[in-house]
């Protein structure tokens, strides 16, 4: 059926028609660039929006996410501030963060778990000095999702949303959803969802950047042969840090 002119309209309706060529053009949010460009391409106003929820899904026991937004990360935190870490499955592996422009002490790690850790997410994106939020909320509902979009409008900070890869059938919030699959040393990242039509295949992203899969190597040259220290690894070997596992893959 076709849709009727704005003119075919009484002119007392005029200014409470929603037109979406108007929202787009209006709607344009700030972004920060991506730091992989063929994903700035695909990413409304190329790059991840700020005051925005970005949510991203992998399989289950994936570590990509750190690839995919630590050079954002860093180049928004390069003007101060601090990011805030929620629910992180993994200790971040500090060298490997200041080799890419990430300091310590611009970190804060909070260890929580399901309706905690979500508040502790809200809490931390109505925080002035928080200009980026990394939460690792797999259970976590659509209503919850809704108020850490509305809480993240608020400040305008880089809010990161991470799930797992069966969420993707839910319904959310998020105005922008990446799907996450390694393959090899190529990460492939897919938005499903995204302002305008959604991607029709995904696009290859290095799984490891040079610098960081060089710290990472000579992290594992210098680590002492024997047992790790007690704290650094778990009871079958693996060393328990966010990006430790990346230099396996690091040709």
């Amino acid at each position: 059926m076709p849709v009727p002119a704005l003119s075919c309209l009484p002119e007392r309706l005029h200014d409470s028609v929603w037109r979406a060529a108007d929202a787009a053009a209006g709607m344009a949010a700030p972004v920060v660039a991506s730091g992989h460009g063929a994903l700035d391409a695909e990413l409304p106003g190329g790059g991840w929006p700020l005051g925005a929820l970005c949510e991203v899904l992998q399989p289950p026991r994936a570590r990509h996410e750190w690839p995919l937004v630590l050079p954002a990360l860093a180049a928004h935190l390069r003007a101060g501030g601090r990011a805030v870490l929620v629910g992180a499955p993994l200790e971040p592996f500090t060298p490997a963060l200041q080799a890419a422009g990430v300091q310590a002490r611009q970190l804060c790690c909070i260890s929580a778990q399901g309706a905690l850790a979500a508040w502790a997410c809200e809490q931390a994106l109505r925080c002035r000095d928080v200009r980026a939020v990394l939460a690792w909320l797999p259970l976590a509902q659509p209503a919850m999702l809704r108020r850490l979009q509305l809480a993240a409008a608020q400040q305008q900070p880089l809010l990161w949303v991470f799930r797992p890869e069966q969420m993707r059938l839910e319904a959310s919030p998020a105005p922008l959803r990446l799907a996450l699959q390694a393959r090899g040393t190529v990460l492939l990242a897919h938005v499903f969802k995204r302002r305008g039509p959604p991607q029709e295949r995904p696009v290859a992203l290095p799984a490891c950047a040079p610098a960081l899969g060089a710290t990472l190597q000579a992290q594992a040259l210098r680590r002492p042969l024997g047992p790790a220290p007690a704290g650094a690894a778990s009871t079958d070997g693996r060393v328990l840090h966010a990006l430790a596992g990346v230099a396996a893959a690091t040709p």
